[in-house]
C-alpha cells in the first residue's frame, strides 16, 4: 500500500521559496510511490490558532483538537499520515502567523500535562520541517533547533530543511524605498545556482519520506 504523505505550505506566496521547495520534497515523495495530499494554509477557510479550551485532555478526545474550522481537514489528514512536509518562511525572526496556528493545534492535542506519559500520539510519523529567510541559512539555529525537538517530541522525528539568502522579488530595482540592505545582483546569483541544489535536496528528502 503507498504511504500518504501531507505536504503543507504556511507562506503566503505561491510559487515563490517556501512553496517551491514543498512542493519539490511532495514531488520527491511522490516518485517514491508516496501518495501527497497537498494544504496552502493561505487558501484555507477561516481559522485561529489554539483557543485554550481543553477539549484535547478529555480522554474521548485525546490527540484530537476539537475546534472545527479550516484547520480540521489539515490536522485530520496528519492523523491519517505516513509523514508530514511541512513549510514556512521567517517573518520577524519567527516562523508564519499560519504556521504557527497549526503548530499550536498539532503539537497540543498531544499534549498530556502527565510527568509519566507526556504525549499520548501512538503513531509517531516522519516530518520535515521547512524554513526559508532572507536573512543567512545559519542565523535562526536556535529557532529552528527549538521546532525540531517539539515536533520530533509530539508528532515524529523531525528533520531539518532551511534556505537562507533567498530572493524576495523578481526586480528590487522597482521598490518604492531603496532596499540597500540586500546585494540583487548577489542574490540573484544565489537563486539561479545555490537554490536549484537545494530544491534537489527537497526532492530527496521527500523520497527518502515516500521510501521509508
Amino acid at each position: 500500500m503507498s504511504k500518504k504523505i501531507v505536504a503543507v505550505n504556511a507562506s503566503p506566496r505561491k510559487g515563490w521559496n517556501t512553496d517551491t521547495i514543498v512542493t519539490e520534497a511532495a514531488k520527491g515523495a511522490e516518485s517514491a510511490g508516496a501518495v501527497v495530499e497537498k494544504f496552502d494554509l493561505f487558501k484555507l477557510e477561516k481559522y485561529t490558532g489554539c483557543i485554550s479550551c481543553f477539549g484535547c485532555k478529555k480522554e474521548k478526545f485525546k490527540g484530537h483538537c476539537i475546534c472545527r474550522d479550516g484547520l480540521t481537514p489539515v490536522l485530520d489528514a496528519i492523523r491519517k499520515a505516513d509523514g508530514l512536509i511541512i513549510g514556512s518562511p521567517n517573518y520577524l525572526s519567527e516562523l508564519s502567523a499560519s504556521f504557527r496556528a497549526l503548530y499550536e493545534r498539532l503539537i497540543f492535542q498531544n499534549l498530556t500535562y502527565n510527568m509519566e506519559n507526556p504525549c499520548c500520539n501512538e503513531r509517531p510519523i516522519p516530518v520535515l520541517l521547512v524554513m526559508t529567510s532572507n536573512a543567512p541559512e545559519g542565523m535562526y539555529a536556535p529557532l529552528v533547533n527549538n521546532y525540531q525537538q517539539t515536533l520530533s517530541r509530539f508528532v515524529g522525528p523531525t528533520q531539518v530543511f532551511v534556505s537562507g539568502d533567498t530572493l524576495q522579488l523578481k526586480d528590487y530595482s522597482k521598490t518604492d524605498w531603496p532596499w540597500s540592505l540586500f546585494d540583487p545582483t548577489a542574490k540573484q546569483q544565489r537563486h539561479d545556482t545555490v537554490f536549484p541544489q537545494e530544491c534537489q535536496k527537497a526532492f530527496e528528502l521527500g523520497a527518502e519520506m515516500g521510501r521509508e
